[in-house]
């Protein structure tokens, strides 16, 4: 029984996490223009001006949301024990990002087509 309890409590907890921070596709496409993404990533977020720039769209939001959070860490200055990315340009860029802002652009670009993978 306390089992059963506990397991509910936590699909609880994390289904409320997850209700809290739900996503705007709208804000996400209104974030990506806003910071003027497309002028490296491109206007599709698939066609980087350089091919070292990583492909956006089609990319898993779990993913993204790791990378910009790793990329503000980076510029905070945090100890590279947590996990952080350090770039000047995107770093400068995710500071300015609350975390709905990075919620909603991450689900608008993984809501995009891509060649990253096949969708059913």
């Amino acid at each position: 029984m306390n089992r059963t309890m506990l397991a509910l409590a936590g699909a609880t907890l994390a289904f409320a996490g997850s209700a809290a921070q739900a996503q705007d596709l709208a804000a996400g496409r209104a974030v990506f223009d806003k910071f003027n993404c497309a002028s490296c990533h491109g206007a599709d977020a698939k066609t980087a001006v350089d091919p070292a720039y990583p492909t956006l769209a089609g990319q898993h939001a779990d993913y993204l949301v790791h990378a910009l959070k790793a990329y503000k860490r980076g510029a905070s200055g945090s100890a590279a024990t947590a996990n952080v990315r350090k770039n000047p340009i995107m770093g400068a860029f995710a500071t300015q990002l609350s975390d709905q802002d990075i919620s909603n652009v991450s689900a608008w670009l993984a809501s995009l087509p891509s060649d990253l993978g096949v969708r059913k």
